[in-house]
């Protein structure tokens, strides 16, 4: 139903409190259904939604506070939602992370700190750790960190919130699962020379590392039919 056609008091209330008053406490639904007109039982409801859409925070002896906007929450609940709807909707939602990942690279790396540089090789060390150990550990959580801190610089949290939900996406369909050593050689390889290319300032160098690196995808291993740590071992394991 159309916004115009559906009233939100609850989340009208925060948007225009917030232009006017810039607080994070929110009050009462008690004392909002007095402000509002609108019973206790209706703003309740709307408070659920705007939890679900991260508009809110709410708890029993906190009461109510507004968080800073963020697009993620959204997207992960409408992207569940249609994932557990259709599988294949997850290589459609990944086509879309792709392009924006290229679309965004150059105004990404370019506002990346020294600090952010550091850090992204601090990553690297670990997930390079994390794979040459004896009992091999699948360095999912570095992953996930060196693509968000790529772009974690870019003043856009639409963009943000669509890369940071496609992370959410890819656990929930089982793409952090093991998929075999070479694999996973040849993806920080290329991670490798990304951040290189990123430290060294040859963006375009590090851009078609990235082109490349998306391709792996396609020729990933099934999960769970490859070794794990360099034996004869078949098994899968998880961050």
């Amino acid at each position: 139903m159309p916004r115009n056609q559906q009233k939100y008091e609850f989340i009208d209330y925060l948007a225009t409190s917030y232009r006017e008053h810039a607080s994070e406490r929110v009050p009462t639904l008690t004392n909002l259904s007095q402000e509002l007109g609108v019973s206790v039982a209706c703003l309740r409801e709307q408070l659920e939604v705007a939890r679900a859409l991260g508009f809110v925070d709410a708890r029993p002896r906190t009461g109510i506070r507004r968080l800073p906007y963020s697009f993620t929450p959204a997207v992960k609940q409408s992207v569940s939602f249609a994932l557990d709807l259709e599988r294949s909707y997850f290589d459609t939602f990944s086509d879309l992370r792709n392009h924006l990942e290229t679309a965004y690279w150059h105004e990404a790396v370019e506002a990346l700190t020294e600090q952010d540089k550091n850090g992204l090789q601090d990553l690297l060390a670990q997930a390079w750790a994390k794979l040459h150990s004896p009992q091999i550990h699948i360095p999912h959580a570095e992953h996930r960190q060196l693509h968000l801190g790529i772009y974690s610089r870019l003043d856009n949290p639409f963009v943000m919130g669509i890369l940071e939900a496609y992370w959410d996406a890819y656990e929930s369909v089982g793409l952090n699962m093991y998929a075999g050593y070479d694999y996973l050689q040849q993806v920080w390889q290329y991670h490798q020379k990304m951040v290189d290319d990123i430290c060294s300032g040859d963006y375009e160098a590090g851009y078609k590392a990235l082109i490349e690196h998306k391709d792996l995808l396609y020729f990933r291993p099934v999960a769970g039919i490859m070794r794990l740590d360099r034996t004869e071992t078949n098994r899968s394991e998880t961050e």
